[in-house]
Protein backbone atom coordinates (compact mmCIF):
# COMPACT_ATOMS: atom_id res chain seq x y z
CA UNK A 1 0.00 0.00 0.00
CA UNK A 2 1.45 3.17 -1.06
CA UNK A 3 0.80 6.24 1.84
CA UNK A 4 1.85 9.38 1.93
CA UNK A 5 5.17 10.27 3.62
CA UNK A 6 4.57 12.38 7.31
CA UNK A 7 6.93 15.11 6.41
CA UNK A 8 6.37 19.31 7.05
CA UNK A 9 5.66 19.67 3.34
CA UNK A 10 2.95 17.51 2.87
CA UNK A 11 1.02 18.58 6.58
CA UNK A 12 1.58 22.14 4.58
CA UNK A 13 0.19 20.80 1.83
CA UNK A 14 -2.74 19.18 2.64
CA UNK A 15 -3.37 21.97 5.22
CA UNK A 16 -3.85 24.36 2.55
CA UNK A 17 -6.08 21.66 0.32
CA UNK A 18 -8.53 21.54 3.47
CA UNK A 19 -8.90 25.40 3.89
CA UNK A 20 -9.66 25.36 0.63
CA UNK A 21 -12.17 22.24 1.06
CA UNK A 22 -13.80 24.30 4.33
CA UNK A 23 -14.58 26.89 2.39
CA UNK A 24 -15.98 25.37 -0.31
CA UNK A 25 -17.89 23.30 2.26
CA UNK A 26 -18.85 26.62 3.97
CA UNK A 27 -20.07 28.95 1.18
CA UNK A 28 -21.29 26.20 -1.57
CA UNK A 29 -22.63 23.43 0.51
CA UNK A 30 -25.60 26.20 1.59
CA UNK A 31 -27.17 25.55 -1.65
CA UNK A 32 -28.17 21.94 -0.18
CA UNK A 33 -29.64 23.00 3.46
CA UNK A 34 -31.49 25.66 1.13
CA UNK A 35 -32.82 23.23 -1.31
CA UNK A 36 -33.65 20.72 1.28
CA UNK A 37 -35.82 23.51 3.14
CA UNK A 38 -37.77 24.59 -0.41
CA UNK A 39 -37.68 21.56 -2.84
CA UNK A 40 -40.04 19.91 -0.71
CA UNK A 41 -42.33 23.12 -0.44
CA UNK A 42 -41.81 24.25 -3.91
CA UNK A 43 -42.77 20.66 -5.22
CA UNK A 44 -46.12 21.05 -2.85
CA UNK A 45 -47.08 24.07 -5.18
CA UNK A 46 -46.18 22.41 -8.01
CA UNK A 47 -46.82 18.94 -8.14
CA UNK A 48 -49.81 17.60 -10.17
CA UNK A 49 -50.04 14.67 -7.00
CA UNK A 50 -49.51 15.62 -3.15
CA UNK A 51 -47.31 12.26 -2.97
CA UNK A 52 -44.52 13.88 -5.44
CA UNK A 53 -44.01 16.55 -3.09
CA UNK A 54 -40.61 15.70 -2.67
CA UNK A 55 -39.76 13.89 -5.99
CA UNK A 56 -37.63 17.49 -6.51
CA UNK A 57 -35.45 16.56 -3.46
CA UNK A 58 -34.90 13.17 -4.32
CA UNK A 59 -33.97 13.94 -7.57
CA UNK A 60 -31.03 15.58 -6.35
CA UNK A 61 -29.88 12.27 -4.72
CA UNK A 62 -30.76 10.44 -8.34
CA UNK A 63 -28.51 13.17 -9.89
CA UNK A 64 -25.65 13.10 -6.99
CA UNK A 65 -25.59 9.09 -7.52
CA UNK A 66 -25.42 8.66 -11.56
CA UNK A 67 -22.84 11.58 -11.10
CA UNK A 68 -20.51 9.74 -8.61
CA UNK A 69 -18.86 7.53 -10.55
CA UNK A 70 -18.73 9.86 -13.33
CA UNK A 71 -17.51 12.31 -11.52
CA UNK A 72 -15.04 10.35 -9.81
CA UNK A 73 -13.09 8.50 -13.23
CA UNK A 74 -13.47 12.80 -14.75
CA UNK A 75 -11.39 13.45 -11.26
CA UNK A 76 -8.92 10.70 -11.74
CA UNK A 77 -8.35 11.67 -15.47
CA UNK A 78 -8.18 15.54 -15.06
CA UNK A 79 -7.95 16.29 -11.13
CA UNK A 80 -9.95 17.61 -8.63
CA UNK A 81 -10.22 21.11 -9.52
CA UNK A 82 -11.47 20.59 -12.74
CA UNK A 83 -14.18 17.99 -11.03
CA UNK A 84 -15.26 20.16 -8.59
CA UNK A 85 -15.33 22.93 -11.00
CA UNK A 86 -17.32 20.94 -13.68
CA UNK A 87 -19.83 20.20 -10.95
CA UNK A 88 -20.33 23.93 -9.74
CA UNK A 89 -21.18 25.13 -12.91
CA UNK A 90 -24.02 21.54 -14.00
CA UNK A 91 -25.54 22.56 -10.71
CA UNK A 92 -25.17 26.62 -11.53
CA UNK A 93 -27.53 25.55 -15.04
CA UNK A 94 -29.74 23.18 -12.74
CA UNK A 95 -30.69 26.10 -10.15
CA UNK A 96 -31.12 28.21 -13.13
CA UNK A 97 -33.63 25.45 -15.05
CA UNK A 98 -35.02 24.98 -11.36
CA UNK A 99 -35.81 29.09 -11.52
CA UNK A 100 -37.54 29.12 -15.35
CA UNK A 101 -39.47 26.04 -13.54
CA UNK A 102 -40.79 28.21 -10.76
CA UNK A 103 -41.90 31.23 -13.16
CA UNK A 104 -43.34 28.57 -15.98
CA UNK A 105 -45.05 26.60 -13.13
CA UNK A 106 -43.77 23.43 -14.28
CA UNK A 107 -43.11 20.42 -11.99
CA UNK A 108 -41.55 18.88 -14.52
CA UNK A 109 -38.65 21.40 -15.50
CA UNK A 110 -38.02 22.47 -11.70
CA UNK A 111 -37.85 18.58 -11.20
CA UNK A 112 -34.95 18.40 -14.42
CA UNK A 113 -32.91 21.60 -12.70
CA UNK A 114 -32.68 20.07 -8.98
CA UNK A 115 -32.07 16.90 -10.62
CA UNK A 116 -28.88 18.81 -12.13
CA UNK A 117 -28.02 20.73 -8.71
CA UNK A 118 -27.28 16.81 -7.23
CA UNK A 119 -24.12 16.52 -9.18
CA UNK A 120 -23.14 19.47 -7.01
CA UNK A 121 -23.63 17.39 -4.21
CA UNK A 122 -21.68 14.29 -5.32
CA UNK A 123 -18.84 16.62 -5.57
CA UNK A 124 -19.00 18.08 -2.50
CA UNK A 125 -19.15 13.83 -1.08
CA UNK A 126 -15.76 14.14 -2.55
CA UNK A 127 -14.24 16.68 -0.80
CA UNK A 128 -13.76 14.50 2.52
CA UNK A 129 -11.66 12.02 0.19
CA UNK A 130 -9.81 14.96 -1.26
CA UNK A 131 -8.88 16.41 2.13
CA UNK A 132 -6.87 13.34 2.53
CA UNK A 133 -5.45 12.74 -0.84
CA UNK A 134 -2.00 14.66 -0.26
CA UNK A 135 -2.00 13.89 3.73
CA UNK A 136 -0.21 11.26 5.84
CA UNK A 137 -2.67 8.65 7.32
CA UNK A 138 -2.50 9.67 10.81
CA UNK A 139 -3.98 12.78 9.38
CA UNK A 140 -6.99 11.53 7.71
CA UNK A 141 -9.37 11.15 10.33
CA UNK A 142 -8.73 14.88 11.51
CA UNK A 143 -8.67 16.35 7.88
CA UNK A 144 -12.55 14.35 7.44
CA UNK A 145 -13.75 15.91 10.47
CA UNK A 146 -11.96 19.80 10.03
CA UNK A 147 -14.13 19.74 6.12
CA UNK A 148 -17.34 18.35 7.49
CA UNK A 149 -16.74 21.26 9.77
CA UNK A 150 -17.10 23.48 7.07
CA UNK A 151 -20.98 22.96 7.27
CA UNK A 152 -21.52 24.81 10.33
CA UNK A 153 -21.36 28.35 8.35
CA UNK A 154 -23.58 26.77 5.59
CA UNK A 155 -25.89 25.87 8.32
CA UNK A 156 -26.45 29.41 9.05
CA UNK A 157 -25.57 30.69 5.74
CA UNK A 158 -28.33 28.62 3.52
CA UNK A 159 -31.23 28.90 6.26
CA UNK A 160 -31.01 32.79 6.65
CA UNK A 161 -30.62 32.67 2.58
CA UNK A 162 -33.93 30.98 2.76
CA UNK A 163 -35.72 33.24 4.72
CA UNK A 164 -34.90 36.42 2.93
CA UNK A 165 -35.51 35.10 -0.19
CA UNK A 166 -38.52 32.64 -0.35
CA UNK A 167 -40.68 35.02 -0.49
CA UNK A 168 -39.01 38.59 -1.92
CA UNK A 169 -40.95 37.53 -5.53
CA UNK A 170 -44.26 36.83 -6.78
CA UNK A 171 -43.10 33.44 -7.00
CA UNK A 172 -42.39 31.65 -3.94
CA UNK A 173 -38.67 30.04 -3.84
CA UNK A 174 -37.49 32.21 -7.06
CA UNK A 175 -35.11 34.36 -5.87
CA UNK A 176 -33.77 31.63 -3.53
CA UNK A 177 -33.03 29.35 -6.35
CA UNK A 178 -30.96 32.19 -8.14
CA UNK A 179 -29.00 32.85 -5.43
CA UNK A 180 -27.94 28.89 -5.96
CA UNK A 181 -27.17 29.83 -9.14
CA UNK A 182 -25.16 32.41 -7.70
CA UNK A 183 -23.54 30.33 -5.09
CA UNK A 184 -22.05 27.79 -8.15
CA UNK A 185 -20.19 30.61 -10.19
CA UNK A 186 -18.07 31.13 -7.14
CA UNK A 187 -16.68 27.42 -6.92
CA UNK A 188 -13.97 27.88 -9.86
CA UNK A 189 -12.26 30.90 -7.30
CA UNK A 190 -12.18 29.19 -4.50
CA UNK A 191 -11.06 25.29 -6.61
CA UNK A 192 -8.26 27.67 -8.15
CA UNK A 193 -6.19 27.27 -4.72
CA UNK A 194 -6.56 23.45 -4.30
CA UNK A 195 -3.27 21.49 -5.14
CA UNK A 196 -4.06 17.53 -5.32
CA UNK A 197 -1.82 15.83 -7.69
CA UNK A 198 -4.40 13.91 -10.47
CA UNK A 199 -5.20 10.17 -9.52
CA UNK A 200 -4.36 9.24 -13.20
CA UNK A 201 -0.58 10.46 -13.21
CA UNK A 202 -0.20 8.75 -9.64
CA UNK A 203 -1.93 5.46 -10.70
CA UNK A 204 0.30 5.23 -13.72
CA UNK A 205 3.17 5.12 -11.23
CA UNK A 206 1.87 2.75 -9.04
CA UNK A 207 -0.53 0.83 -11.32
CA UNK A 208 -1.84 -2.10 -9.40
CA UNK A 209 -4.93 -2.89 -6.04
CA UNK A 210 -7.52 -4.32 -6.20
CA UNK A 211 -10.37 -4.80 -8.72
CA UNK A 212 -13.88 -3.48 -7.49
CA UNK A 213 -15.73 -6.58 -7.07
CA UNK A 214 -12.61 -7.72 -5.07
CA UNK A 215 -13.05 -4.60 -2.89
CA UNK A 216 -16.62 -5.10 -2.36
CA UNK A 217 -16.16 -7.96 -0.97
CA UNK A 218 -13.85 -6.89 1.62
CA UNK A 219 -16.03 -7.01 4.93
CA UNK A 220 -13.95 -3.73 6.16
CA UNK A 221 -15.33 -1.76 3.20
CA UNK A 222 -19.08 -3.55 2.46
CA UNK A 223 -19.67 -2.88 6.25
CA UNK A 224 -18.31 0.90 5.93
CA UNK A 225 -20.19 1.17 2.98
CA UNK A 226 -23.40 -0.05 4.34
CA UNK A 227 -23.40 2.09 7.50
CA UNK A 228 -22.41 5.36 5.20
CA UNK A 229 -25.67 4.85 3.32
CA UNK A 230 -27.69 3.85 6.34
CA UNK A 231 -26.55 7.15 7.83
CA UNK A 232 -27.09 9.51 4.84
CA UNK A 233 -30.29 8.15 4.18
CA UNK A 234 -31.95 8.06 7.59
CA UNK A 235 -30.88 11.93 7.90
CA UNK A 236 -31.94 12.62 4.46
CA UNK A 237 -35.37 11.15 5.15
CA UNK A 238 -36.19 12.54 8.11
CA UNK A 239 -35.06 15.89 7.24
CA UNK A 240 -36.91 16.59 3.75
CA UNK A 241 -39.83 15.24 5.80
CA UNK A 242 -39.48 18.18 8.80
CA UNK A 243 -40.77 20.95 6.55
CA UNK A 244 -43.50 19.77 5.21
CA UNK A 245 -44.39 18.13 8.56
CA UNK A 246 -43.82 20.92 10.41
CA UNK A 247 -46.04 23.06 8.03
CA UNK A 248 -48.64 20.69 7.96
CA UNK A 249 -48.95 20.88 11.40
CA UNK A 250 -49.48 25.10 11.56
CA UNK A 251 -45.85 26.20 11.96
CA UNK A 252 -44.33 29.03 9.70
CA UNK A 253 -42.05 28.30 6.65
CA UNK A 254 -39.45 30.39 9.28
CA UNK A 255 -40.07 27.53 11.83
CA UNK A 256 -39.15 25.10 9.29
CA UNK A 257 -35.79 27.19 8.39
CA UNK A 258 -35.09 27.73 12.07
CA UNK A 259 -35.80 23.80 12.70
CA UNK A 260 -33.14 22.58 9.82
CA UNK A 261 -30.67 25.58 10.52
CA UNK A 262 -29.99 23.92 14.24
CA UNK A 263 -30.46 20.43 12.47
CA UNK A 264 -27.76 21.14 10.16
CA UNK A 265 -25.31 22.89 13.09
CA UNK A 266 -25.70 20.16 14.42
CA UNK A 267 -24.53 17.69 11.92
CA UNK A 268 -21.31 19.98 11.74
CA UNK A 269 -20.35 21.32 15.06
CA UNK A 270 -19.15 17.76 16.19
CA UNK A 271 -16.49 17.59 13.29
CA UNK A 272 -14.18 20.05 15.66
CA UNK A 273 -13.75 16.63 18.16
CA UNK A 274 -15.37 13.40 16.03
CA UNK A 275 -11.29 12.82 14.33
CA UNK A 276 -9.99 13.32 17.45
CA UNK A 277 -12.85 10.43 19.06
CA UNK A 278 -11.84 8.24 15.95
CA UNK A 279 -8.32 8.55 16.68
CA UNK A 280 -8.96 7.61 20.14
CA UNK A 281 -11.63 4.89 20.29
CA UNK A 282 -11.77 3.76 16.89
CA UNK A 283 -14.45 4.24 14.04
CA UNK A 284 -16.77 1.69 14.35
CA UNK A 285 -17.28 2.48 18.04
CA UNK A 286 -17.85 5.97 16.29
CA UNK A 287 -20.12 5.00 14.19
CA UNK A 288 -21.83 2.74 16.64
CA UNK A 289 -22.53 5.95 18.58
CA UNK A 290 -24.38 7.30 15.54
CA UNK A 291 -26.34 4.85 15.05
CA UNK A 292 -27.90 4.41 18.28
CA UNK A 293 -28.39 8.39 18.53
CA UNK A 294 -30.41 8.03 15.50
CA UNK A 295 -32.20 5.68 17.13
CA UNK A 296 -32.95 7.98 19.54
CA UNK A 297 -34.24 10.89 16.96
CA UNK A 298 -36.70 8.89 15.87
CA UNK A 299 -38.25 7.47 19.54
CA UNK A 300 -38.06 11.48 20.48
CA UNK A 301 -39.65 12.33 17.03
CA UNK A 302 -42.71 10.18 18.12
CA UNK A 303 -43.44 11.56 21.30
CA UNK A 304 -45.60 14.25 19.67
CA UNK A 305 -45.55 17.43 17.17
CA UNK A 306 -44.59 20.47 19.35
CA UNK A 307 -41.52 23.01 17.91
CA UNK A 308 -39.58 21.64 20.97
CA UNK A 309 -39.58 17.50 20.12
CA UNK A 310 -39.01 19.18 16.31
CA UNK A 311 -36.16 20.79 17.30
CA UNK A 312 -34.75 17.73 19.73
CA UNK A 313 -35.42 15.20 17.25
CA UNK A 314 -33.82 17.18 14.24
CA UNK A 315 -30.42 18.02 16.38
CA UNK A 316 -30.29 14.13 17.68
CA UNK A 317 -30.73 13.69 13.93
CA UNK A 318 -27.77 15.62 13.02
CA UNK A 319 -25.22 14.59 15.22
CA UNK A 320 -26.11 11.08 14.84
CA UNK A 321 -25.62 11.98 11.34
CA UNK A 322 -22.09 13.37 11.78
CA UNK A 323 -21.04 10.44 13.87
CA UNK A 324 -22.40 7.43 11.65
CA UNK A 325 -21.38 8.86 8.25
CA UNK A 326 -17.35 10.56 9.35
CA UNK A 327 -16.70 7.33 11.10
CA UNK A 328 -18.26 5.27 8.25
CA UNK A 329 -15.74 7.67 5.78
CA UNK A 330 -12.72 6.92 8.40
CA UNK A 331 -13.27 3.08 8.04
CA UNK A 332 -13.57 3.25 4.46
CA UNK A 333 -10.58 5.77 3.85
CA UNK A 334 -8.90 3.30 6.36
CA UNK A 335 -9.48 0.12 3.90
CA UNK A 336 -8.24 0.78 0.89
CA UNK A 337 -4.63 1.97 -1.09
CA UNK A 338 -3.73 4.80 -2.56
CA UNK A 339 -3.64 2.76 -6.28
CA UNK A 340 -7.21 1.63 -5.22
CA UNK A 341 -9.25 4.95 -4.18
CA UNK A 342 -10.22 6.35 -7.28
CA UNK A 343 -12.27 3.10 -8.19
CA UNK A 344 -13.64 2.35 -4.88
CA UNK A 345 -14.67 6.16 -3.87
CA UNK A 346 -16.88 7.04 -6.65
CA UNK A 347 -18.90 2.89 -5.74
CA UNK A 348 -19.09 4.28 -2.71
CA UNK A 349 -20.63 7.54 -2.91
CA UNK A 350 -23.22 6.11 -5.73
CA UNK A 351 -24.13 3.58 -3.16
CA UNK A 352 -24.50 5.76 -0.69
CA UNK A 353 -27.04 8.12 -2.47
CA UNK A 354 -28.44 5.79 -4.12
CA UNK A 355 -29.75 4.72 -0.82
CA UNK A 356 -30.74 8.39 -0.04
CA UNK A 357 -32.79 8.90 -3.08
CA UNK A 358 -34.72 5.94 -1.85
CA UNK A 359 -35.18 7.17 1.42
CA UNK A 360 -36.15 10.52 -0.18
CA UNK A 361 -38.66 9.17 -2.83
CA UNK A 362 -39.91 7.65 0.22
CA UNK A 363 -39.95 10.27 2.29
CA UNK A 364 -43.25 12.16 0.17
CA UNK A 365 -44.62 8.87 -0.10
CA UNK A 366 -44.79 8.22 3.87
CA UNK A 367 -45.94 12.09 4.29
CA UNK A 368 -48.36 12.35 1.90
CA UNK A 369 -49.74 9.11 1.37
CA UNK A 370 -50.28 7.77 4.45
CA UNK A 371 -52.65 8.50 7.62
CA UNK A 372 -54.30 11.25 5.39
CA UNK A 373 -52.78 13.79 7.90
CA UNK A 374 -49.10 15.27 8.59
CA UNK A 375 -49.04 14.03 12.05
CA UNK A 376 -49.38 10.78 10.68
CA UNK A 377 -47.09 10.72 8.30
CA UNK A 378 -44.46 12.29 10.30
CA UNK A 379 -44.45 9.30 12.63
CA UNK A 380 -44.30 6.84 9.93
CA UNK A 381 -41.23 8.35 8.86
CA UNK A 382 -39.72 8.40 12.33
CA UNK A 383 -40.92 4.41 12.14
CA UNK A 384 -39.60 3.71 8.84
CA UNK A 385 -36.19 3.93 10.53
CA UNK A 386 -35.94 0.86 12.59
CA UNK A 387 -35.12 -1.60 9.90
CA UNK A 388 -32.13 -0.07 8.55
CA UNK A 389 -30.66 0.87 11.77
CA UNK A 390 -31.06 -2.90 12.66
CA UNK A 391 -29.57 -3.85 8.94
CA UNK A 392 -26.53 -1.11 9.85
CA UNK A 393 -25.88 -2.48 13.46
CA UNK A 394 -26.12 -5.94 12.30
CA UNK A 395 -23.46 -5.31 9.67
CA UNK A 396 -21.15 -3.37 12.31
CA UNK A 397 -21.97 -6.51 15.20
CA UNK A 398 -20.38 -8.60 12.49
CA UNK A 399 -17.92 -7.01 11.45
CA UNK A 400 -16.37 -6.08 15.52
CA UNK A 401 -17.20 -9.80 16.22
CA UNK A 402 -15.01 -11.73 13.36
CA UNK A 403 -11.99 -13.43 14.11
CA UNK A 404 -9.05 -10.54 14.47
CA UNK A 405 -6.88 -12.74 12.14
CA UNK A 406 -9.47 -12.68 9.20
CA UNK A 407 -9.99 -9.07 9.26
Amino acid sequence: MTEVADTFASRRQSWRNAWVLIAAQAILGSQMSMIFIVGGLAGAMLAPNRCLATLPVSMVMLGSAVSARLLSGFMARHGRQAGFTLACMIAAAGAMMAYAGLRAGSFALFTAGTTLCGVYMSAQGFYRFAATDTAPVGLHPRLISMVQAGGLVSALLGPGLVTLTADRTAIPFALTFAVIAGLNLLGPLLFAGLDIPHLQREQGRAAGGRSVGQMLRDPRIAVAMICAMVSYALMNLVMTSTPLAMVGCGFATADASQVVSAHVLAMFVPSFFTGHLIARLGAPRIVALGLTILALSGAVALTGVQIEQFFAALVLLGIGWNFGFIGATAMLTAAHSVEERGRIQGVNDAVVFGGVFLASLSSGGLMGCTGGSAQAGWSAVNMAMLPFLVLAGGALIWLTLRPRDTR
